[in-house]
């Protein structure tokens, strides 16, 4: 079943003991709250990717956003969020607080052309974003094709990190798609998945991962994981209708036809048996955690027969109840 996707934040600049400033004693100058932004004039600031603390506060001063660069900075040490500010460009009110002025870098409404990757994203959905974002569909292409990847992986499906991306000024689509894969490898969970097991490869790990995210709720991604696990080790087929929608690019809450259960693709998994060739989608580091950290159960079915309402068993005639309270829900319009 399909859920909301949920973002995942991004680009770090550090702010910290780089930022080199004299501070007297005396409090910084800086302009009062702004109370009347919607009349102010704006200007668009491009942070160049490793910008410091200084060479933010500098940009702001210049362009007239802020009254001092010394205030800028006494608010941004003081606020952790200010590690988080994003490269790229920001549009920001003119003769506002410092205080105002972090709020707004912090603001992901106020970077022009954001990319937003979200968990479970098809490779496909993503490369749309890229042209809407202003690269040609033939170098988004060709960047999808090229990207150096993790060893193990021959595509870059899955790899394309769920996050918000914003690019400075004469970014390549090789250079933002690599930074989306980079971004992959640099989360905590996914170098763990990197690793492999005794038992899987990376590749088969990420899969994995991708059909949690597909299939469940953050809430059961655990138990999705335990199901898919128990399923492997006793040689049943798979039988995820995420599969089958990620080959008939179908989103929402779709009923799976039987006909739909019969198509030719190793992505069936009604049909084929094992994991699929590769991941469905881009998960999350919830969903990879799952598939490294299943739940401890001998669960073989689940099945959400109501929004908010999953549920597992290893009884088959136990499964068939739930499903016969699903599809009574579903032609009731429970699931909108």
């Amino acid at each position: 079943m399909k859920k909301p996707f949920r973002v995942v934040a991004i680009l770090v600049i550090a702010i910290g003991a780089i930022f080199v400033m004299r501070i007297g004693p005396s409090p910084a100058p800086d302009y009062p709250i702004n109370t009347s932004l919607s009349a102010a004039s704006e200007v668009i600031i491009d942070i160049p990717a490793g910008s410091s603390g200084s060479a933010i506060a500098v940009l702001l001063f210049d362009s007239e956003v802020i009254k001092s660069s010394e205030a800028f900075f006494r608010v941004a040490v003081g606020d952790k969020r200010s590690e988080k500010i994003a490269p790229g460009n920001h549009r920001l009110t003119k003769t506002i607080s410092a205080q105002q002025a972090l709020d707004q870098l912090l603001d992901p409404e106020r970077i022009p052309n954001l990319i937003k990757v979200y968990e479970g994203s098809w490779k496909s959905e993503i490369a749309k974003s890229l042209v809407k974002y202003g690269f040609s569909a033939n170098e988004v292409g060709r960047a999808l094709a090229t990207a150096k990847l993790p060893d193990g992986f021959r595509n870059s499906e899955g790899l394309l990190f769920p996050a918000q991306y914003s690019f400075v000024k004469g970014t390549t689509a090789s250079e933002a798609v690599q930074e989306m894969v980079d971004r992959f490898t640099q989360e905590p969970a996914a170098k763990e998945l990197l690793l492999g097991t005794q038992k899987f490869k990376p590749s088969q790990l990420l899969t994995i991962a991708s059909i949690i995210q597909a299939e469940g709720e953050q809430k059961d991604f655990a138990k999705v994981s335990s199901v898919i696990y128990n399923r492997l080790k006793v040689g049943m087929p798979l039988q995820m209708d995420s599969t089958v929608h990620f080959v008939k690019k179908l989103r929402g809450e779709i009923f799976l036809s039987s006909q739909s259960t019969l198509i030719n693709s190793p992505y069936n998994t009604y049909k084929k048996y094992g994991l699929p060739p590769g991941p469905i989608c881009s998960p999350g580091a919830d969903a990879i955690s799952a598939a490294l950290k299943p739940a401890v159960g001998d669960w073989l079915y689940f099945i959400t027969v109501a929004p908010g309402d999953t549920r597992f068993t290893k009884s088959l005639e136990e499964f068939n109840n739930w499903k016969a309270v699903y599809v009574k829900n579903r032609k009731a319009g429970v699931f909108g």
